[in-house]
């Protein structure tokens, strides 16, 4: 069965639904840790505390915000969005198992000191990468207009 024309806008507009707030969101924690932005602590104290209190070595620290902060730009604009998403994805599978997984499900509504988030957003956050990646940026996308399909 052929595809309409408001079915292919649909799918397009639902890819840009996801990719607005997904890149808006790891913006602004990618720039927590690499600018120190909106309250965060910055590149130093991010290296210091990923690899003492989390034990992950620098490198994959420096991927961590690369893949936050250039993700969420990537998935913003929909530029090498399948990438972007596959690393906003990888970030987020590392984040529920090592942090909010102890933590059980649902996030910390009533901010009870010493008692962390759960899975629930980072799990959100996970899957609308993985449909990006899998999906693309569609065709309200600057890969849409380099990559022409």
């Amino acid at each position: 069965m052929a595809r309409t024309n408001w079915g292919a806008a649909a799918d397009s507009l639902a890819l840009l639904a996801l990719r607005i707030p997904l890149g808006a969101i790891f913006i602004a924690h990618g720039s927590q840790k690499l600018l120190g932005a909106f309250g965060g602590h910055g590149l130093t104290a991010t290296f210091r505390t990923f690899e003492e209190k989390l034990g992950i070595p620098p490198i994959f620290t420096l991927l961590a915000i690369i893949a936050e902060f250039g993700g969420g730009v990537g998935v913003l604009c929909g530029f090498l969005t399948r990438l972007s998403g596959f690393g906003i994805a990888a970030v987020m599978t590392v984040a529920i198992y090592r942090v909010h997984w102890a933590n059980g499900f649902f996030l910390n509504a009533a901010c009870v000191p010493g008692r962390g988030h759960g899975i629930e957003f980072p799990l959100a956050l996970l899957g609308m990468a993985l449909a990006l990646m899998f999906s693309g940026g569609g065709a309200w996308s600057v890969d849409r207009y380099l990559f022409r399909r």
